[in-house]
């Protein structure tokens, strides 16, 4: 039986994820799941165990590694938001301790040539910077403006040399915005795109910081859980050496999101969202790519919704009618 570990496990795309692989198991095979974070949901997902700490601690990606597990799901991070303002926090929480993983992954194949654990890296389009082309495609150079997307860039560029040298055997995956996000607003720039799905249909007022002009690439929690379990079973050797891959989406304006909720809801529910611009969000977003081209991913069996409205429907059907 595969071990798994998720770093992150405690967050929303964490927890979809560990209910998936309870679900269906990990390649239809059953695993033994371990989730790891600094805290848990109450009613969290019922893995085999549970383990709370912050691993940017000394020692606590040392102890992890030591374990050997077979597969490495790496969702810990904080929020691009919260990266930007506090600097020095962004670094020793998104990169550092990347880094004394794969240091110490690296130190378990040296006891055993034969330990070579599948480790897959949730990246951002935040790695991507302006001017951009109409759509992105998969050989845009990364050039990441903020902190956030420096930080993820350099973790895909570690994971990619650590497995060149057969240390690992890693990959990283560009995640979408994920929408609708359930639960409380985070401190992520890019909140308010599921604010303004989520708290109307909670009969919740919504603020929308940006003009509804802004365009910018989703895809839901499900397909999030579902681009993590197809990359832990992916044949890497399919990739040719490039380890970060862009993954589909559906682009949208807001306007198209704010329409796809009417169609949906109606008229009442949408007069919840209430504009109030906020600069210092809307300078983050102008920097965010809209639109790609993910080839690759698509030839590779990744796949996400179709339409905004499919997204809300997906909200509708995991997490508001289950609340």
């Amino acid at each position: 039986m595969s071990r798994v570990l998720i770093l992150g496990g405690g967050g929303m795309v964490g927890q979809k994820l560990a209910h998936r692989l309870l679900d269906e198991g990990l390649q239809g095979a059953a695993c033994e799941i371990t989730c790891q974070d600094i805290a848990f949901p109450s009613g969290a997902a019922p893995v085999a165990h549970q383990l709370t700490g912050n691993l940017a601690d000394a020692g606590v990606m040392e102890g992890l590694a030591a374990q050997r597990y077979d597969v490495i799901f790496h969702l810990a991070s904080i929020v691009s938001g919260e990266a930007e303002t506090n600097f020095d926090l962004g670094w020793q929480v998104n990169m550092q301790p990347t880094w004394r993983l794969l240091e110490a992954l690296r130190a378990e194949q040296g006891k055993d040539p034969h330990y070579r654990p599948r480790l897959v890296f949730t990246s951002s389009i935040a790695v991507f910077g302006g001017p951009y082309p109409d759509k992105i495609s998969d050989t845009f150079f990364s050039a990441p403006q903020t902190s956030y997307g420096a930080q993820k860039a350099i973790c895909e560029t570690m994971i990619a040399d650590f497995s060149r040298k057969g240390f690992i055997d890693g990959m990283s995956i560009r995640l979408p915005t994920i929408c609708v996000r359930p639960g409380k607003a985070n401190l992520a720039a890019s909140s308010f795109f599921s604010g303004i799905i989520r708290e109307p249909l909670n009969g919740l007022e919504a603020i929308l910081p940006v003009p509804d002009t802004v365009r910018h690439w989703h895809a839901s929690p499900r397909a999030a859980a579902g681009f993590l379990t197809h990359a832990a079973g992916l044949d890497t050797a399919r990739l040719e050496g490039r380890r970060a891959l862009n993954l589909p989406g559906v682009s949208c304006t807001v306007a198209d999101q704010i329409e796809a909720l009417r169609e949906i809801a109606g008229n009442d529910v949408v007069a919840r969202i209430r504009p109030e611009p906020n600069a210092d969000i809307m300078k983050i977003v102008e920097g965010w790519p809209r639109d790609f081209e993910p080839e690759r991913a698509m030839s590779l069996g990744f796949k996400a919704e179709n339409d905004f409205r499919e997204i809300i429907n997906i909200y509708i059907e995991d997490d508001l009618k289950r609340a």
